[in-house]
C-alpha cells in the first residue's frame, strides 16, 4: 500500500475501535452534557495545543447548539507562526508550568449544573491535570477524552503525579497510539500521519449528536446554529439570530 493508503486503513480502523468500544462512554458523557444543558447549565471544553481544534470543532460549528462552551485559552493554543512571537516555544512552557490552570479557572462564576470536557491525547501535561482537577473541586463533571495508551504508559508530568484521566468521571479513549502518528517511513526516524484530528472530531460529533437525542426526549429543544453560507436565505438569518441570544443567555450565571 502506498503511505496514503497506510494512513486511510490505519485510521478508519482506530475509528472501528472508537465504534465498538467506546459507544457506552459516549453515550455516559452524553448524558452528563444532557443533564447539564437541561438545568441551564453549561458544558466547557477545554484543550491546549492542537486539542483546542476539537473544542472549536463542538461550537462555533454548524449544528452546533447553546449549551456547549469553548473555553479557549490563546496562549497555549496560538502557535501558527511556529517561532518568534506567537510562536509554538511559549505555549510548550506554560502547558507544563503549574498554577496556569487554576488562574484560568478563577475567570468564571460557574454554576451547579456545568460540567467540563477536557481533551488531551498524553492527558500528562500540568495544565491539563490542573483542569480537570479544578473542575471537579469546583463541583463539576469531568469528560477525559484522551488516549489512555498514550496516558497510562507516560510518566506523569504533574507533581501530584496524577493524570487526566485520574480527574475524570467518565473517560473516552481516542485509540491514537503513543505520540498520535501511525505511518512509518523508511528513511524517517519519527513516524507520520497524525490521527487524534480525525478520531477527536468523530468523538466530539458523536457525543453532540447524541446528548441533543437525550434532549429532545426530555422535552428541551437545542437552539442550533444553521450554516451561515446560506446567503440570501431569510430562515437561515432568523435561526442566526436565535442562536446568538440562546448561547447569550447561557452564559449569565457565569458573570454573575
Amino acid at each position: 500500500m502506498s503511505a496514503a493508503e497506510t494512513y486511510f486503513a490505519k485510521t478508519t480502523a482506530l475509528l472501528e475501535a472508537i465504534q465498538k468500544e467506546e459507544l457506552g462512554n459516549i453515550k455516559d458523557a452524553a448524558r452528563i452534557c444532557a443533564n447539564s444543558i437541561a438545568n441551564e447549565g453549561l458544558v466547557f471544553l477545554f484543550g491546549n495545543g492542537h486539542s483546542r481544534m476539537m473544542c472549536e470543532e463542538m461550537t462555533p460549528r454548524q449544528g452546533c447548539y447553546a449549551g456547549f462552551a469553548a473555553l479557549v485559552e490563546l496562549a497555549l493554543s496560538n502557535h501558527a507562526n511556529i517561532i518568534g512571537a506567537n510562536g509554538l516555544r511559549a505555549p510548550l512552557f506554560l502547558e507544563k508550568y503549574e498554577g496556569y490552570a487554576e488562574e484560568i479557572l478563577k475567570g468564571f462564576q460557574f454554576g451547579p449544573h456545568d460540567a467540563m470536557i477536557v481533551i488531551s491525547t498524553s492527558g500528562i501535561r500540568p495544565v491539563i491535570v490542573e483542569m480537570a482537577a479544578g473542575a471537579r473541586r469546583r463541583g463539576l463533571k469531568v469528560i477525559g477524552i484522551v488516549s489512555r495508551k498514550h496516558c497510562e504508559n507516560s510518566v506523569p508530568a504533574h507533581s501530584s503525579g496524577t493524570k487526566l484521566i485520574d480527574h475524570a468521571d467518565v473517560v473516552i479513549d481516542n485509540h491514537c497510539p503513543p505520540g498520535d502518528c501511525v505511518v512509518e517511513l523508511e528513511g524517517l526516524e519519527w513516524r507520520t500521519g497524525p490521527t487524534s484530528t480525525v478520531t477527536g472530531g468523530m468523538i466530539i460529533n458523536m457525543l453532540r449528536v447524541e446528548a441533543a437525542e437525550l434532549l429532545l426526549a426530555r422535552g428541551v429543544k437545542p437552539v442550533l446554529l444553521p450554516s451561515h453560507q446560506m446567503v440570501g436565505n431569510v430562515k437561515a438569518d432568523e435561526q442566526l439570530e436565535r442562536f446568538y441570544e440562546a448561547y447569550r443567555r447561557s452564559l449569565r450565571h457565569l458573570y454573575e
